[in-house]
C-alpha cells in the first residue's frame, strides 16, 4: 500500500475514458484494488493508494466488519452494511449543511487516526465497470467513506482535513474509540 509522502497520493487522478471502461487494463486495475482491499482490509480504496493515478475506487463496509461493534455505537456512527462496489470517475455533491465528526484512519497513513468533520449526506454520480451511470444520495458512514475515497482522487488525505489536536496512534485510538462523540470532541476541541 502506497504511504503518505508518495507523490501519487497528492496528484489529481486521471479520468477513465469511456472507451477504456471495459478494457482489460481497467478490469485488471479493479481486480488489483479488490485484492489489495482483501490483503489489508478497509472500507475503501482508491487507485492512487496502489500507485495508479486513475479515478477508480472500491467501497465496502460488510456486516462482518461491524460484527464486533456494539449496536448502540453503530447507531451513533450511522453505520450500516454496504456491499462492495466499484465507482469509476465518481463525482460528489454535498447535500445540506449537516456534518458529523468522527475518527478516521487510512490505509495510506498506516497506524494513525484523527477526528474529521464530514458532510452527513452526499449525492454521488459514477460509472460502474459496465459503463452504466449511477446517481444516488447516501448518508452517515457510507457518505463518509465516499468523501474519504474521492478525496484520494483529488490528491487530498484525511490528515489535510483532520482536527490536528486529535491525531493519534491506533493504540491510543482504541481507548478513545469507545468514548461518546461529545466527550471526544470536547477533549480534542473538534
Amino acid at each position: 500500500m502506497i504511504q503518505a509522502g508518495d507523490p501519487v497520493l497528492r496528484r489529481v487522478a486521471d479520468e477513465i475514458t469511456i472507451g477504456s471502461i471495459g478494457s482489460a487494463e481497467t478490469a485488471a486495475l479493479i481486480e488489483d484494488l479488490r485484492v489489495s482491499l482483501t490483503e489489508k482490509p478497509g472500507v475503501g480504496i482508491a487507485a492512487p493508494q496502489i500507485g495508479v493515478s486513475s479515478r477508480v475506487v472500491v467501497i465496502q463496509d460488510p456486516a462482518a466488519f461491524q460484527a464486533g461493534i456494539d449496536p448502540e455505537r453503530l447507531a451513533q456512527l450511522e453505520r450500516v452494511p454496504v456491499e462492495q462496489y466499484v465507482l469509476i470517475n465518481p463525482e460528489l455533491e454535498m447535500v445540506g449543511g449537516e456534518t458529523r465528526t468522527f475518527f478516521e484512519g487510512c490505509l495510506s497513513v498506516d497506524g494513525y487516526r484523527a477526528l474529521v468533520r464530514r458532510s452527513y449526506r452526499v449525492r454521488v454520480r459514477y460509472l460502474d465497470p459496465g459503463g452504466n451511470h449511477h446517481e444516488e444520495v447516501v448518508c452517515g458512514w457510507h457518505a463518509r467513506i465516499l468523501q474519504h475515497e474521492v478525496d484520494h482522487l483529488n490528491g487530498t488525505l484525511y490528515i489535510d482535513r483532520m482536527s490536528s489536536r486529535s491525531f493519534m496512534s491506533d493504540e491510543h485510538y482504541e481507548y478513545w474509540a469507545h468514548e461518546p462523540t461529545e466527550v471526544v470532541s470536547r477533549v480534542f476541541g473538534a
